[in-house]
């Protein structure tokens, strides 16, 4: 490679390129930032950093096709960069990353929304490679927003919830599937028959099924039916927990 090659990464055109990549770089991380904050602020693991680079390596995988003519110094032969398939790799790979921060414990998904955000981010990413910046600002609020105010109103709408409850029961006790099924239904909630599993550990007898509130805001509380649980003199131990998907 001789010296007249080497000039060539340092006159207008060359310089013009890095400058414009290195602006969309910055937008990109900037947005990022915005939409991990969210994440951030609500405690996951995956906050403003990791969406920021997202964001960053999308927009600059996406970016640096445009300028196919520059690339090797533009000396070696024409290439044709094809966006699409640059995005199609950048889906492709966030989607690992996304698959990393889903986990299941139980019937309970985590992580849902935090991968469909990171999958939002890599698409902003890729708007502003593309040079779409007002769509990939609106982009970036609107899934902020979404994941801010969306659950707010999503909890205030009229619903169903589901709790995965297991009761272990004294030595001497017998309980009564009937009965549990109408002291649920008094207090808000319906036993799904086809949830229940009954083991024996330690000669105890254990339940674990799923109860479905009809009505959210009419059913009793977690406090108020843990509070009942510990006082039934049949029930030595007991776990309640809602179950997220």
């Amino acid at each position: 490679m001789s010296i007249e090659v080497l000039r060539h990464y340092w006159d207008g055109a060359f310089l013009f390129a890095n400058a414009f990549i290195g602006l969309n770089l910055v937008g990109a991380l900037l947005l990022g930032m915005l939409v991990g904050y969210e994440r951030s602020y609500q405690g996951r693991a995956a906050g403003m950093r990791t969406y920021g680079l997202v964001c960053m390596a999308s927009t600059a995988l996406t970016v640096f096709v445009g300028f196919a003519p520059l690339w090797y110094g533009g000396e070696a032969p024409q290439f044709a960069g094809d966006p699409t398939r640059v995005v199609q790799g950048v889906v492709t790979g966030i989607g690992f990353l996304c698959a990393g921060v889903i986990m299941k414990d139980g019937r309970s998904i985590r992580g849902l929304t935090t991968a469909a955000s990171i999958w939002a981010v890599s698409a902003i990413g890729v708007l502003l490679g593309v040079g779409f910046y007002a769509a990939a600002l609106l982009l970036a609020l609107l899934s902020t927003l979404s994941m801010s105010f969306l659950h707010r109103l999503e909890v205030n709408l009229p619903g169903r919830s589901t709790l995965e409850i297991q009761l272990t029961f004294r030595q001497s006790f017998q309980p009564n599937f009937d009965e549990v099924t109408k002291i649920a239904e008094a207090r808000g909630y319906r036993v799904m028959r086809d949830s229940l599993t009954i083991t024996f550990a330690d000669n105890q007898p254990q339940w674990r099924f799923d109860a479905e509130a009809l009505e959210r805001s009419r059913a009793v509380s977690l406090a108020l039916l843990a509070k009942e649980l510990a006082a039934n003199s049949g029930i030595v131990n007991f776990t309640i927990m809602p179950v997220r998907n």
